[in-house]
């Protein structure tokens, strides 16, 4: 059953993804966005790794996204360069995307398994709590914050830039 949601998984964002790419108006851009990180939070929760699909949804969904929307709803309507709906990127990114799946199949295929595995070593955990909470406050607390008042910084421009125009 895991196998198949994280294909399922897998393939939504993988499609999401691309959406992001070949979509034009940002509110659908961001919106594709959004379930591309569902859908990588719901990937790592397959995983077995809980926190990290945790942090994915209530930092990057929750927080971030809800910043980027909130920016984008900040953004002048009247503008007409979002009239169409693919971007110009859209014949670019398909062959670029094509050729990377023809590139992964050639890799997958040309990989041979060996009959016998080696013996596994003990298994130990890859990822523990307590290992990450104290390798976030004690390195990587400042980059944590500086994202965020560079964020609100952002949010801030954008509100100043609209209201000017006006």
């Amino acid at each position: 059953m895991t196998d198949t949601l994280i294909i399922v998984f897998g393939a939504a964002a993988f499609v999401s993804a691309l959406l992001v790419v070949m979509l034009r108006q940002p509110m659908r851009a961001a919106l594709a966005l959004i379930a591309h990180m569902v859908c990588l939070a719901a990937l790592f929760a397959c995983l077995g790794i809980d926190v990290v699909a945790l942090f994915q949804v209530l930092i990057y969904v929750g927080a971030v996204m809800l910043s980027m929307v909130f920016t984008i709803m900040l953004l002048d309507d009247h503008d007409t360069s979002y009239v169409h709906l693919f971007s110009r990127w859209l014949m670019p990114a398909v062959v670029v995307v094509a050729a990377a799946v023809i590139a992964l199949g050639v890799l997958l295929l040309g990989t041979s398994t060996p009959e016998t595995a080696p013996a596994a070593p003990a298994a130990t955990p890859l990822f523990t709590f307590s290992a990450f909470s104290i390798a976030f406050m004690t390195r990587y607390w400042f980059h944590f914050e500086l994202a965020t008042v560079l964020l609100v910084i952002a949010i801030v421009a954008a509100w100043a830039v609209i209201s000017e125009r006006r």
